[in-house]
Order: structure tokens, then C-alpha cells, then sequence
């Protein structure tokens, strides 16, 4: 053993002071200082802080806390004499059968929509990003910039006149769509009220709706492609996975914060869609097939004058749209959001 050794101190004994063991150099002390806010931090404080929460609390919360007071009231709108009625509007909308069918029109939306613009959204922007030639570098197909154009013309044009136009091209005697189809030989599609219907009603309005956002979101999903290294994907074309295979295990888990936030705007403007109903059906469709809560909450305040019902259902839709997100949030986590963010980061 070498003699340099240091002995081990026996139990008991006190431990020497770092600053007294040879080669240490005792740490300087270090004192909490009180920060001080100075003149240019409060100034940023005030403008970056401060000024948009008093506008937010003005023009979004205090709006909300009304609508909440109004809708427990038999306020008429016309008058400023208005009644409490505690939750009387609330219990009355449980029997009330046309806000029950419309707010399982508006769940039903709020499923199918955002479901379908996604996976074709999905579809079209990994066609004309990666999915081009299995040869040379990865690419889009052949004319990718004319097929975004195209698919991206519908989100250009106001919703109400997409539901006229619709509305028109429905048209059971006058229609483009029964006269190519019974131009191709469908006879029995002849004078067929695709909007008055039962059957088809909301099968056609929510096309319409669809159709409406796929370009949208289909640019957005490219932009979010094009944010992944091309490595990926010429990784998976060198072990053989197909296109179909790439979009599902690659494109789709590393774009699904783009995906999680298309979902969550697309569930939100499906359970409004008030434009697209009421510029198709403003009667809500045969049997109100497609009459939805936002319809008839505009009928209630506006047609009928009672505002304070019509505020119930207003408070009643802008939960529904709090909890659809909460749902798109917490299967986001279930399913390993969270910890698929953290992998790619």
C-alpha cells in the first residue's frame, strides 16, 4: 500500500470544514438579492401582459358571464324587463325533443366531419409530397402544385355561398347532380330530393361541409410533411414499405400535433355549421334531419323572441365545444401524445 495514503477519520469524529481541507478554497456566500422590477420591465409587464388580459377579460369573459346570467332568465330581447328564473331554461331544453335532435345532429357532425376531412386531407398531402416515383429522390406525384391549387379553391370561397351553390347543384328538377346522373343512365335518380330526403339529407350536407375544408387542410398537413427529413422516408423505400404503409407508421405519428389541432378547429366549426345548414336547409330538412343547435338557437332568439332560452342553448353548445376539445386533449394523451412529442423533440 502507498504511504500517501490519508487515514480514514475515526467514527465519531467531526468532519473538517471544506475550506480547511488542503487544496479547497472556501465558496463565497451567496446572498439572495431582491430583484428590483425596473421601469423598462413593468412597461413590458403592462403592454405584453397586462393590456390584452383587461381586453380578454372585456370582450371574452365578461360576454360569457352575461350570456350565463341572461340564459337563466325569461328575457324576450326586445325589452329590458327580464325575469330569473334560475334553471328553468336548462331543465326545459331536457324535454325539449327539436334541441335534442339537433344536438345529436351536431354530435354526429362533430364526429364524421373532422373524421373524413382529416384521413382525405391526410391522403391528398402525402400523395403530392412523398408520394411520387419509388425511384430517384422522394417527391410528390406528377403536377403536385396544380392538385393543391385545386383542392385548395373550395376554402377560397365564403361558406354561404358554397351551401347556395349546393343548394343549387341539389336542386331535385333544376339540379347538375341528378342531371349527370340520370345523363349516365340512373333513371331513378330523376327528380330525387337529395335535401329533402330523410335519408340522405345529412349525408349530402355534410359532403358539402367536407368539401369545403379539405384544402385547408390539406396544405397544412404538407407544410407539416415537409417538415420531415427526407431520410425517413427514402429509410422506408429502401425497406419496402409501401405508401399506404409510410403515410399510416410514419407521416401520421410525426405529424399529430398538426393532426390533434386540425381535429379540435374541425370538430369546433362542425358542431356550429350554422351557414352551411341554414344556407341548405334553412327549415332544418325533413323531420329536422339536419337541423343542428346553432339553427335553433338563431330560430328561438330571432323568430320566436326569447332570448333567455335561446342563451340556455347558446351556454349548453359552448359546453359541448369545451368538452369535444377536452375529449381531443385527453385521447391525445391516453393514446401517447405526449410521449410521441417528447421522442421527436
Amino acid at each position: 500500500m502507498s504511504g500517501t495514503s490519508t487515514p480514514a477519520a475515526p467514527r465519531g469524529a467531526t468532519q473538517p470544514a471544506a475550506a480547511d481541507r488542503p487544496g479547497n478554497t472556501p465558496r463565497p456566500v451567496r446572498r439572495r438579492r431582491r430583484r428590483q422590477i425596473s421601469l423598462d420591465k413593468a412597461s413590458f409587464f403592462a403592454v405584453a401582459l397586462f393590456l390584452p388580459l383587461t381586453v380578454y377579460v372585456i370582450f371574452v369573459i365578461s360576454p360569457f358571464v352575461q350570456a350565463v346570467y341572461f340564459s337563466m332568465t325569461d328575457w324576450s330581447g326586445f325589452t329590458a324587463d327580464m325575469a330569473f328564473v334560475g334553471l328553468d331554461n336548462f331543465v326545459r331544453l331536457l324535454g325539449d325533443d327539436k334541441f335534442l335532435r339537433a344536438a345529436m345532429n351536431s354530435a354526429l357532425l362533430a364526429v364524421v366531419v373532422p373524421t373524413v376531412t382529416i384521413v382525405i386531407a391526410i391522403g391528398v398531402a402525402t400523395m403530392v409530397t412523398v408520394g411520387g416515383s419509388t425511384t430517384g429522390g422522394v417527391r410528390g406525384l406528377r403536377g403536385a402544385g396544380f392538385y393543391r391549387v385545386i383542392s385548395f379553391f373550395p376554402y377560397c370561397v365564403p361558406a354561404i355561398v358554397i351551401g347556395l351553390v349546393w343548394a343549387q347543384v341539389y336542386d331535385p328538377s333544376r339540379g347538375l347532380l341528378n342531371g349527370v346522373l340520370t345523363g349516365i343512365g340512373l333513371d331513378g335518380m330523376t327528380d330525387f330530393p337529395w335535401l329533402g330526403d330523410p335519408r340522405t339529407a345529412m349525408g349530402a350536407s355534410m359532403f358539402v361541409i367536407v368539401w369545403s375544408f379539405i384544402g385547408f387542410y390539406t396544405v397544412l398537413f404538407v407544410a407539416a410533411i415537409k417538415g420531415v427529413p427526407g431520410e425517413i422516408y427514402e429509410a422506408a423505400r429502401l425497406d419496402g414499405a409501401s405508401r399506404f404503409r409510410t403515410a399510416v407508421s410514419i407521416t401520421v405519428p410525426l405529424i399529430r400535433d398538426n393532426v390533434r389541432t386540425a381535429w379540435i378547429y374541425l370538430g369546433i366549426a362542425a358542431i356550429d355549421s350554422f351557414v352551411y345548414m341554414q344556407a341548405m336547409n334553412p327549415g332544418g330538412g325533413p323531420g329536422y334531419s339536419t337541423f343542428v343547435i346553432s339553427q335553433d338557437l338563431y330560430q328561438t332568439a330571432f323568430a320566436k323572441g326569447q332570448f333567455g332560452y335561446a342563451t340556455a342553448m347558446g351556454v349548453v353548445l359552448a359546453l359541448v365545444t369545451l368538452l369535444f376539445a377536452g375529449a381531443v386533449f385527453l385521447v391525445d394523451r391516453i393514446t401517447g401524445g405526449r410521449d410521441d412529442v417528447r421522442g421527436h423533440a
